[in-house]
């Protein structure tokens, strides 16, 4: 069973006010019927046609079984590790899944693999035996750039194996360019998904299902959880309406920083949540901005611009955490208190936010399912890797440069009440650059007392890239760049991944300055890990940099 609990006094009229109106205009019946005008008067593209996500909890039932027993198959066959090559909403709930249920013996673990940084793709060669690995590969599209390099170089790094096809299979919309190649290369699999489910809401379609069912956890379990929160929303018995009435009221109200208070074992599923609220609701100037893993502070740290989710499991809640998130209430600011019994509950809670984000959408005025600001950087990375010119921009700050610490003031001090900070990692994911990007966060928020995000790029284009673009002006960004020790070539192309990632951080760069965006970009050099400790350190010696 899934509770939850809002409390927000200063928001209550407006919420009562929004969830009358909807209640009144049978908000949950036309939504259930497709009906487009909830968010805009007149037909809309990549409106309708992306709401095939409410269906999931059934129809997938009938594809439950399928995709269980192929699982079995996979990890009948000697395999002990699957990779998964994907981004964005093919990668992030599969993640999710891992690292929350883990692999039930004997099946293989499962690795996702979102990077396009040369040192930590050797890193993965380094720990597989290609004989002994699965690869899934997962694209809506099918076109995906990073993913479709990922693909290339594992499928030459199988090449000895002889007939690699079987150690590969396809997540993919019908039709795609990638369901082609999956055909002309023989894959073992090809796992097609329903075509009107969007990339952020297709946690319960194959591209959640399939590794979830390779990793041995029953995608029925999911689905079943799901299937009762989809019941309670038909019956008006679910809090998806009130919680998505509050998610649009409170970002109006200026509180659009919704922060995020989750127990150990849910921590993972943050970064779902980030991309479904960052990539649905930034745009046109307006968003919701997720802040995940940041520490509890006293009330009086916080501005005006927060609302609180506490998300943990009934065994998982800590006394201490709730007494701090009382005193933060007090304070006036809103907090929404979300309790699942089990994990499994987390195929109902998907489905929970998945509604509560499309209909703060209408709140907000804007089209929860597309992501116009996404294709900038994409473009703009393109000319760059091409030579072209992607617009002027500032040379990037030698993190060893005795002008840093002056430039990382200025940009500092451009912060204003109501801000974000946003940390751009075009680094090698790893446990010494996780734990310097800890600790530079941690200096950002005590120098500035605004909330500060962390993203890895590539990954965070396909996330919170779109709100860093089309949300509002709010956000200070800080690109951060290193040059890899050892470089690998992409095969079938004539460039590489140092040259890939490099022209990723270009692009979204040129894209943000584009926006009119406040960007500070940094290079750590050939040691990131160090240069993180160095970067802490010159924020503590500026001068005092407060908002």
């Amino acid at each position: 069973m899934i509770t939850q609990k809002i409390q927000a006094a200063a928001l209550a009229g407006a919420v009562a006010a929004r969830l009358e109106t909807w209640e009144a205009g049978d908000i949950v019946g036309r939504l259930w019927a497709g009906d487009g005008t909830i968010w805009f008067p007149e037909p809309v593209p990549e409106l309708t046609n992306r709401l095939g996500w409410l269906a999931l909890p059934t129809s997938m039932q009938r594809e439950a079984g399928a995709i269980r027993e192929a699982g079995k198959t996979i990890a009948a066959g000697g395999i002990d590790r699957v990779l998964l090559l994907g981004m964005g909403g093919s990668s992030l709930a599969p993640e999710v899944f891992a690292r929350i249920f883990g692999s039930a013996a004997p099946c293989p673990s499962l690795t996702v693999v979102d990077t396009t940084h040369p040192e930590a793709i050797a890193a993965i060669d380094a720990q597989i035996d290609p004989a002994r690995t699965f690869f899934l590969v997962s694209s809506k599209s099918g076109s995906t750039l990073e993913t479709l390099s990922l693909f290339r170089h594992f499928w030459a790094l199988c090449e000895p194996l002889g007939d690699r096809g079987r150690h590969f299979a396809a997540v993919t919309d019908p039709e795609s360019p990638l369901h082609s190649l999956a055909a002309e290369r023989r894959f073992r699999h090809v796992f097609l998904a329903p075509p009107n489910v969007g990339g952020r809401f297709s946690a319960l379609s194959p591209f959640g299902l399939v590794p979830a069912s390779l990793i041995g956890l029953d995608p029925g379990l999911l689905l079943s959880a799901a299937a009762r929160e989809a019941g309670a929303l038909r019956s008006h018995e679910s809090g998806a309406v009130e919680l998505a009435a509050l998610l649009g009221e409170a970002a109006l109200a200026g509180r659009d920083k919704l922060t995020f208070v989750t127990s150990l074992r849910l921590e993972p599923f943050n970064a779902w949540i980030e991309q479904l609220i960052a990539e649905s609701t930034g745009k046109d100037g307006r968003g919701i901005v997720p802040v995940g893993s940041e520490p509890l502070r006293e009330p009086d740290a916080y501005g005006s611009d927060r609302v609180f989710v506490r998300l943990a499991l009934a065994d998982e809640i800590d006394d201490g955490v709730e007494r701090a998130l009382d005193r933060v209430n007090a304070a006036g600011h809103p907090v929404v208190r979300i309790t699942l019994d089990v994990p499994s509950e987390l195929g109902g809670e998907i489905f929970r936010w998945e509604t509560a984000v499309a209909l703060a959408g209408a709140v907000l005025g804007i089209h929860p399912f597309n992501q116009p600001d996404v294709q900038l950087a994409k473009e703009l990375a393109k000319k760059a890797m091409a030579g072209e010119a992607t617009g002027a921009h500032p040379d990037a700050v030698d993190v060893n440069d005795p002008a840093a610490s002056g430039a990382l003031h200025r940009w500092l001090t451009l912060g204003r009440p109501g801000d974000y900070v946003a940390i751009q990692a075009f680094l090698a994911p790893g446990r010494s650059s996780s734990q310097g990007l800890g600790q530079l966060r941690t200096h950002l928020s005590e120098a500035t007392h605004l909330p500060v995000t962390v993203g890895y790029g590539p990954r965070f284009l396909h996330s919170t890239g779109q709100l860093h673009k089309g949300g509002p002006n709010t956000g200070l960004f800080l690109q951060l760049i290193d040059h890899p020790a050892h470089d690998l070539p992409i095969p079938e192309t004539d460039h590489t991944f140092g040259q890939l990632i490099a022209a990723q951080a270009d692009g979204d760069l040129a894209a943000l300055l584009a926006r009119g965006r406040r960007v500070l970009r940094v290079d750590l050099g050939h040691n990131a890990a160090s240069a993180l400790q160095h970067l802490a350190g010159t924020i503590d010696r500026a001068p005092s940099s407060g908002v």
